[in-house]
Parts: C-alpha cells; sequence; structure tokens
C-alpha cells in the first residue's frame, strides 16, 4: 500500500471546504441519477418510445460539447462559491418547476426534456467549477485522493439512486420523487453556502470570450499531456461509454434475462468502479496516475467485448465487474491528470474543454446504435470496443507521456 495515498485520502476529509464540496458532488450524483430513473420511466410510460427515453440521456449530456468550454471561460470571471450557487440554485428551481407541475397532473414529457437539459448545464460546469474549487481547497498534491474520493461517491450514487428512485415513484409518485430532489438541493445549496474559501474572478484584460476559449485550446496543442490526456477522454465518450445504454439489451435478448436479473447485472459495473476507486485512492501514487488512466480505459474496452461475448450471466457480470475497476481508474485520473498539467491560471478553460470532450458522447451513441441495427447488440459492442482499442494505439505519440510520466507539472 502506498502511505502516501493512504495518508492523502484520509487528509482531504480534514479540509472544511472539501467535506462541502464533496457532499454538494453527492446530492448532485444522487440526484442525477434519481431523476434520470424516473425521467426514463414516465418518458417510456406516456410514449413507449425507447428512443425518446435515450433522448433524455443525451440532453443531458449535449449541453457539455456546446457550451462547455463557453463555462469554462464564464467561470474563471466569477467568483467560485457563486458559480458554485448559481449552479445549484438553477437545479434546485427546475426540479421545483417539474414537482409543481406533476403534482398539479400537467406534466408532459417535454417538461422533463427541458429539465434534463438544464441540468446538463450544471453537469457541465461541475468540471471548471465544483472540482477546480476542491483543487483548490486540497492542493495539487492531493488532487488524485480527492477525485478518487469524488468520483468514488458518484459510482455509489449509481448504485442508490435508481434504488431510491424507484422506491420513492412506486410510493409517492412523480410529484414525490422530484419533490425529494428538491429537498436534497436545498441541503447542497445550503453546504454551498458554507464554503469560505474563495476564488476572486480574474480580472478583465479585453479578450473577449472566444478569445479566452482560444488561449485554453492553445495551451492544450502545446502540451502534449493536456492533448493525450483530452485525446483519450474522447475516445472513451465515441466507443467505450454508450455501450452502457445496450446492457439491458444484451441481458435480455442475448443473455434471456428477466427485468430483475437484468437489474442486478446492470448493477455489476457498479460494484467494480466503487471497489476501484477505494483501491486507488489508498494504492496508486502521483506517479502512477498516467498509467492507471490508460490502463484503465485499456481494461474498460476489453471488457466491453468480454461482457458482449460472454455465454452465461455470471461470466457477463464478472466482466461488467471488470468494467467497472477499469472505469474507476479512467474517471478519477480524467480530471486530475488535466487539473495537475495545466497552467493555474488557465484551469477553468481547460476543464471547460475537457466537458466538450465528454459532451461528444451523443455521437457515440449515434454510432453504437447504427451498429446495433446493422450487427445486433451484442456485435455492436464488439465491433465499438475493438475500433476504440485501435484508436486507443493510433494517438499511443500523443497519450506517451501519460503512461512514462515524463514532463509532470509540479504541485
Amino acid at each position: 500500500m502506498s502511505r502516501q495515498a493512504a495518508a492523502a485520502r484520509r487528509g482531504v476529509f480534514a479540509e472544511p471546504d472539501f467535506r462541502r464540496l464533496w457532499f454538494v458532488g453527492l446530492v448532485v450524483f444522487l440526484v442525477r441519477w434519481l431523476e434520470t430513473l424516473v425521467t426514463g420511466l414516465f418518458t417510456w410510460n406516456a410514449t413507449g418510445s425507447a428512443f425518446l427515453v435515450a433522448t433524455m440521456t443525451m440532453l443531458r449530456l449535449l449541453p457539455m460539447g456546446l457550451f462547455g468550454a463557453f463555462l469554462g471561460a464564464w467561470a474563471e470571471r466569477v467568483e467560485g462559491r457563486t458559480a458554485l450557487l448559481l449552479t445549484v440554485a438553477g437545479s434546485l428551481l427546475g426540479s421545483l418547476a417539474v414537482a409543481l407541475l406533476a403534482g398539479a397532473g400537467v406534466l408532459a414529457v417535454w417538461h422533463l426534456a427541458a429539465l434534463s437539459f438544464v441540468n446538463g448545464l450544471a453537469w457541465a460546469a461541475d468540471n471548471p467549477v465544483r472540482r477546480l474549487m476542491i483543487g483548490r481547497a486540497v492542493g495539487a498534491d492531493r488532487m488524485g485522493a480527492a477525485m478518487s474520493v469524488d468520483v468514488g461517491t458518484n459510482n455509489a450514487s449509481r448504485l442508490l439512486g435508481p434504488t431510491l428512485g424507484g422506491a420513492i415513484l412506486a410510493g409517492a409518485g412523480v410529484a414525490g420523487a422530484f419533490w425529494v430532489s428538491v429537498a436534497l438541493y436545498a441541503a447542497a445549496l445550503v453546504a454551498a453556502l458554507a464554503v469560505r474559501g474563495r476564488s476572486p474572478p480574474r480580472a478583465p484584460n479585453g479578450d473577449g470570450v472566444l478569445a479566452r476559449i482560444g488561449e485554453g485550446w492553445a495551451v492544450v496543442r502545446r502540451d502534449r499531456r493536456l492533448a493525450g490526456t483530452l485525446l483519450v477522454t474522447v475516445v472513451f465518450n465515441l466507443f467505450g461509454w454508450p455501450f452502457n445504454s445496450l446492457v439491458p439489451v444484451v441481458g435480455q435478448e442475448h443473455l434471456r434475462l428477466g427485468p430483475e436479473a437484468v437489474g442486478l447485472l446492470a448493477g455489476m459495473d457498479g460494484v467494480g468502479a466503487l471497489t476501484g476507486a477505494l483501491l486507488i485512492a489508498w494504492l496508486v501514487p502521483p506517479s502512477a496516475y498516467g498509467r492507471c488512466y490508460l490502463g484503465g480505459i485499456a481494461l474498460y474496452l476489453a471488457s466491453v467485448a468480454l461482457f458482449a461475448l460472454a455465454p452465461h450471466p455470471v461470466a457477463a457480470g464478472a466482466a461488467l465487474v471488470l468494467n467497472g475497476l477499469g472505469g474507476s481508474g479512467f474517471s478519477i485520473m480524467q480530471a486530475t491528470l488535466v487539473y495537475m498539467a495545466a497552467p493555474p491560471e488557465l484551469r477553468s478553460r481547460v476543464l471547460g474543454i475537457l466537458s466538450v470532450c465528454i459532451g461528444l458522447g451523443p455521437i457515440g451513441f449515434v454510432h453504437l446504435g447504427l451498429l446495433a441495427e446493422w450487427l445486433g447488440a451484442p456485435g455492436a459492442c464488439v465491433v465499438s470496443a475493438l475500433e476504440g482499442l485501435a484508436a486507443l494505439a493510433l494517438t499511443r505519440r500523443w497519450w506517451r507521456e501519460l503512461w512514462t510520466g515524463e514532463g509532470r507539472r509540479p504541485a
């Protein structure tokens, strides 16, 4: 065990502002998965369209691709806590509006589509706002440990959120579920108000938003560590992450599982992801962050193919546990590597660009959907995984320094 990593993990919770920012993240993650389930079930029951159900998820991702870079440039001109309060308050108001509409019996699918887009804006702002504040609260040397805890919390919420959403939906209906969201967001707003650290906005220098975004892109082009990290993120979101949408299809059509067993199978990646986050927090030193990132995506993509080819539900579940382990290594180190490599004065902008790369996910969903129409769900997963591994190999010249650890920016 790396005593340095273990000490860093314990130390981040000694920082009051980290605890508050972590709690805000916990609420945001929990509500995201809760509302995703409730929105999906309401949309399915109202329309019977699987395409519209998938569209709700894509609407949450779309703002990252459209506005991630702009939000990164905006965030550096707004005091950090103020930006955080605005994003949490916006999500609270959106959930409040839907709760009132549901209570009045007039909730429509387009209302939920609008809410998904609004919450997507808050999600796109998470990297350049809340996670940037986490880095300032704990310091660059403990950012990896802080992200292990933060991503581990997200993974745990992937198990708890849908379970909570289903129980509330059964007992209190759609309105009850969104009132719970409002209460949780209110608690997050109180925690955000309690953040003591202040990050003064960057003084205007006469440059417009597009010029500042361009400066961020210029830094990425000059630094192979940043370029490599962002290219690997694009590979993951085009060829890796979208496969999750086909897990229920593979479980039902290929493995012949019932709804309860499909739900259990779909949760296996969360088990692996939570386990991976805990192991990374205890065992991985900063010198190995790049290898953890690259090894994580390679394991993730390989396990997608193993899952699709698995002849038995137990083997498929084991593949998804491996998938979660790989995904945790990738997702924890993603923001960490960008934070550590970017110049401090440009971190907000570069983290906004990271959100843009994540926001390319809808292209991956369309690509996988077309493959599934042609080859079936298992074949689509295998082909997409192989494409991802090939893309990873072809971009080696940009991410090579991440593996060797060369040129690391000192904390």
